[in-house]
């Protein structure tokens, strides 16, 4: 156990801070986002953990302005398809000089914003700080785009990771952040804190898994809060929750009845592994599709949520005022389509969660439907594109699945619940160090005789 103490007492950096004393707490911000941009400037390098609807985007454009006026020079800021403009749009409103570039050039503004698909066509040495909105996205790319990242990172004093759904579950996202950050390496972390397991799913396919070492788990979130701050409402800081109530939340499960049974089979059970799970998804096709299109009948705006390709183009030949926004197309088309939806310009978008469950702001829409899978993050980032602070009417969400597929729905729920504990312990293990960090935060001069 002592090896882990000695261990946070190397790795656990509250006084050593590499970042400086803000230029300017903007007085736009709300108290637990001054905090928070507070914290993530006098660290230097920091994640911010923060819900859905807590103004990140405020707190991401007030680091990038205080950056930019310490160095006296130029900030990029990264974000996910279609959401740069939301931004720059924020921007103006809150009188920050930001503007988007696309051609690897930075702008003349103080801050460039861009999207990742163009993060490689810049040059890091023209930037004086790099701030990752949606930064849990980083861990969804594929491996040289996820590289792309972490090297743009490496070497820049000012790095900032901003996301909603930190998954304090997810190991492989924390490591992943800490290496992007300059903090240990994803592998690293892993052999430090974890044990390494393989296990077998119903098909025989090897999974890996990690388990805490003996003692570790502590030091392990120790470690996670020294360089992060996790919140999910005001108070986890100390602040005021006024403001910051989340409407009601409907959850509603469709079980679609499965009158084609996978092959092999009389009657209808529950899939076990991967591949009988998309034979399943294959064979009610249509059914879970008819539902879904049923479900969003009538004038109000809605989402639908699929995860495969013919789910897309069969749900926009059966919602006649629908777009679909898919893989296929060009950038600037997903962009014009999303940003459209978000606009009020068309009532129903169909989507993968893949594609555009990052960073976008829907509160005008509170009807979701979204197929069965066994990502809870994607689950739970397609819900808060809706269900989010500032959603003024109830949301209800529906949850297409079959019979067959009782056990994702147990899977999901199960990640959820893990979620919810852990990301409580990781908020409680960031008040006490917060509370110890304070104790040796020295800003008040010692009086001594004027004889000394």
């Amino acid at each position: 156990m002592s090896r882990y103490n000695d261990l946070m007492i190397k790795r656990v950096t509250w006084y050593d801070r590499t970042g400086f004393e803000p230029v300017e707490i903007h007085d736009w911000l709300f108290e637990h986002q001054k905090k928070l941009v507070d914290y993530a400037l006098r660290k230097g390098r920091a994640a911010l953990f923060a819900d859905t609807g807590l103004g990140k985007t405020a707190m991401e454009l007030s680091w990038s302005d205080n950056v930019a006026r310490h160095t006296n020079g130029q900030v990029l800021l990264v974000t996910p398809l279609a959401v740069a403009r939301q931004i720059e749009d924020e921007a103006v409103r809150f009188g920050i000089d930001a503007a988007i570039s696309r051609t690897g050039k930075p702008s003349k503004a103080d801050i460039t914003i861009t999207n990742f698909e163009n993060l490689h066509k810049f040059d890091k040495q023209e930037f004086s700080g790099l701030c990752v909105d949606e930064s849990s996205a980083i861990k969804n790319f594929d491996g040289k785009r996820r590289e792309i990242v972490t090297e743009f990172c490496q070497g820049l004093q000012y790095r900032l990771l901003a996301t909603a759904t930190a998954a304090p579950n997810d190991f492989h996202e924390l490591g992943t952040s800490s290496e992007a950050l300059g903090y240990l390496g994803f592998r690293d972390m892993i052999t430090t804190f974890f044990r390494q397991e393989t296990a077998k799913d119903g098909q025989g396919w090897g999974r890996t898994k990690y388990r805490f070492r003996g003692h570790a788990e502590k030091p392990f979130w120790q470690w996670v809060v020294s360089w992060a701050r996790a919140v999910r409402k005001p108070s986890d800081i100390g602040c005021s929750d006024d403001g910051y109530v989340l409407p009601e939340l409907k959850e509603i499960e469709h079980v679609v009845h499965n009158s084609t049974p996978r092959d092999g089979w009389l009657f209808s059970v529950p899939a076990f592994g991967l591949q009988e799970e998309r034979e399943e998804r294959r064979v009610t096709i249509q059914e879970r599709c008819e539902l879904a299109a049923d479900l969003v009948k009538g004038n109000n705006p809605a989402v639908i949520w699929c995860h495969l390709n013919d789910e897309g183009d069969l749900l926009e030949d059966l919602v006649p005022d629908s777009v679909q926004v898919k893989g296929s197309m060009e950038d600037d088309a997903k962009e014009d389509y999303l940003s459209g939806f978000a606009k009020g310009d068309y009532r129903v978008l169909i989507t993968k969660p893949k594609i555009g469950c990052w960073g976008l702001n829907w509160q005008h829409c509170n009807n979701v439907v979204t197929f069965a899978g066994h990502s809870f993050e994607q689950y739970y980032q397609a819900v808060r594109r809706c269900w989010r602070f500032g959603q003024k009417h109830p949301v209800t969400v529906h949850l297409v699945t079959t019979e067959g597929e009782s056990g994702v729905i147990a899977n999901l729920k199960q990640k959820q619940m893990k979620a919810e504990q852990m990301f409580s312990a990781l908020v409680e293990c960031m008040n006490r160090e917060i509370a110890v960090a304070a104790k040796h935060d020295f800003k008040h001069k010692e009086k001594v005789p004027s004889w000394l």
